[in-house]
């Protein structure tokens, strides 16, 4: 077998880290894996004999590799993992979106997603520049939600837009004209909840293309983080 490279974003496969989110990965999107990754001492674990059992049956090759796992997950004490080809997804046109628009941080982009997952979104644009879909700590902090989740990146949010030209985009901004709740009652899908970066947010041209959402918030602080902020949304707008 080749050699497994350190990731970045040119490889074609890449790597899920931990029992629980590979298991997720072999229920979701059985095919694509192509090796499991196993550390000597987590061998007798629950949930290591159940994931390589699983893979045995998948016909999925078996190898030892804690230098790989150490290096990828940089902790001690990750003890399998799954290889898997990338893979291409469209979205839903009929479906509720969710569209993170230059989203830096990797732990917030991956807890975003299990966010939308566990409130019914299944469909979620990435907007450039952004983290990398596939960079094994977005799908661990997904905890394998990425795999149950059609995501697709787009070079910018024009591009997304001319896709999907026919639906109501609701931005959530500091500054947004109504309130949550009041937006969430009324609104009628499909739809698309757009989140902004980290530090900057939206800018402020995303309030002329649809009806800007504020999340009301105490004056002790100056915002929630971004996937606090895709939780509450989220929650509001599908939890009916």
């Amino acid at each position: 077998m080749p050699k497994l490279e350190p990731y970045s974003r040119k490889l074609n496969y890449s790597y899920q880290l931990g029992v629980f989110p590979a298991l997720m990965l072999l229920e979701a999107q059985p095919d694509c894996a192509s090796r499991l990754l196993l550390d000597p001492r987590g061998l007798g674990n629950e949930g290591v004999e159940k994931l390589r059992e699983r893979c045995a049956q998948l016909g999925v090759r078996e190898e030892m590799a804690e230098r790989v796992l150490r290096r990828e997950s940089k902790k001690d004490n990750c003890f399998a993992g799954l290889v898997f080809d990338k893979y291409d997804c469209a979205l839903d046109k009929s479906a509720v979106h969710a569209v993170l628009c230059q989203i830096s941080d990797n732990g917030n982009a991956g807890t975003a997603m299990r966010s939308l997952l566990g409130f019914g979104i299944r469909d979620v644009a990435l907007v450039r520049p952004c983290v990398d879909a596939f960079d094994p700590h977005v799908l661990r902090a997904s905890m394998g939600a990425f795999f149950k989740l059609r995501v697709k990146t787009y070079d910018d949010f024009d591009d997304y837009r001319a896709e999907f030209p026919d639906r109501a985009l609701y931005p959530f901004m500091l500054d947004g004209a109504k309130a949550l709740n009041e937006v969430a009652a009324a609104a009628r899908p499909p739809f698309s909840l757009i989140f902004g970066n980290e530090q900057t947010g939206l800018p402020p041209r995303f309030a002329a293309l649809g009806q800007s959402v504020l999340i009301p918030q105490s004056p002790e602080i100056d915002s929630l983080n971004l996937a606090v902020a895709v939780s509450v949304g989220a929650y509001a707008f599908m939890v009916r």
